[in-house]
């Protein structure tokens, strides 16, 4: 399958070659302003201005008109704890206030109640959960995640976690 997309508004984070990006590069943005795209089996085949496009859309299978529209990279997420039983905006909140770990802790919050909780749910609902927060982040830009477990107290828990993101990447 191939597609090439037209009219784009800005084409962002495009580099003519890969890049290891370190310190004040990290602060370039490149974009192509009215961009074309295009795309050959799941990979970026070209790009560049739509005054360059020619009649290239004879070598497509789909044309998409991205009249208006940006086109931005990915994100990709190397770390994160997707698979968990219950949120913490009140121990944030509380961080705000002025609390520190210790008192969050003795109030019921921290690390350890959260342990807790994933050690009494169950694999179904972890994998509730979890598959919202994924469609979620999809929805946000994510395109590549690494799900981390971490926060069972037991061995059995630990399993626990990795069985739903094992099935979350079967997903």
């Amino acid at each position: 399958m191939t597609m090439l997309v037209t009219n784009i508004k800005q084409l962002t984070g495009v580099r003519e070659q890969s890049l290891l990006l370190r310190g004040e590069a990290l602060a370039s943005l490149p974009f192509v302003q009215d961009a074309y795209l295009g795309i050959k089996d799941g990979l970026i085949a070209e790009y560049g201005p739509m005054h360059a496009v020619g009649n290239r859309a004879d070598l497509y299978d789909d044309v998409m008109d991205a009249t208006g529209q940006f086109v931005l990279p990915c994100w990709c997420d190397s770390h994160t704890h997707l698979v968990f039983a219950a949120t913490r905006e009140d121990e944030f909140v509380d961080k705000i206030k002025g609390l520190s770990y210790a008192e969050i802790a003795a109030k019921g919050g921290g690390i350890i109640n959260s342990a807790k909780k994933v050690e009494a749910a169950t694999e179904l609902e972890l994998l509730r959960l979890a598959w919202s927060r994924l469609q979620e982040v999809i929805q946000q830009g994510t395109g590549a995640i690494e799900i981390k477990s971490g926060y069972g107290l037991s061995v059995e828990a630990e399993l626990n976690m990795l069985r739903v993101i094992k099935k979350l990447k079967e997903t």
